[in-house]
């Protein structure tokens, strides 16, 4: 189910992102569904920048790298469209997926700015110390997004470390 965007006006803004668990948008979706609002499913593309967007919800987008292909309507991946669809439909809550293009913690602030979501909903990146070297380089979505806008941000961890074991940026406990 979808519906435009007068009827996604404080609903819950979910971040999904294509081989991410559906943890993330399961918990979404109880949220959504304990506050009896819709659910609006972005997913951001880093790799292009944004060029306009209009009203019915097409996004034009060019790559920064120049040797991607210059396809410049964004489109939603299918395979994740399928599997949030397959999570989504029967369960009542009205949903719309959206796709946008750009830094994510931007993109998904302008979002959530336009539609007035209540909660932005994002996942933990994958653990390991490829995950975490890339997250401290590039920053991590969910504290952009903490610190760049007025919205509560719920962060859905995806592989917690479990009791005092070390985080893969610290050293080992002795």
């Amino acid at each position: 189910m979808s519906g435009n965007d007068s009827t996604l006006r404080g609903g819950i803004l979910v971040a999904v992102v294509p081989g991410q668990p559906v943890t993330v948008l399961q918990h979404a979706l109880t949220l959504a569904d304990d506050l009896d609002v819709p659910l609006i499913c972005a997913n951001v593309d880093p790799n292009r920048y944004l060029v306009s967007s209009y009203v019915d919800g097409t996004v034009v987008a060019l790559p920064y790298d120049p040797d991607l292909p210059e396809v410049e309507d964004e489109t939603f991946d299918p395979e994740l469209e399928e599997r949030i669809r397959s999570v989504l439909n029967g369960t009542g809550v009205p949903y719309q997926l959206k796709q946008l293009a750009g830094d994510p913690s931007w993109a998904l602030t302008r979002l959530a700015d336009e539609v007035d979501a209540r909660y932005i909903v994002v996942g933990t990146r994958e653990a390991g110390l490829r995950g975490s070297i890339r997250e401290f380089f590039n920053g991590s979505v969910a504290v952009h997004l903490a610190h760049r806008q007025h919205r509560p941000v719920i962060v859905v961890p995806l592989a917690p470390v479990p009791g005092q074991g070390a985080l893969p940026w610290e050293d080992p406990p002795v």
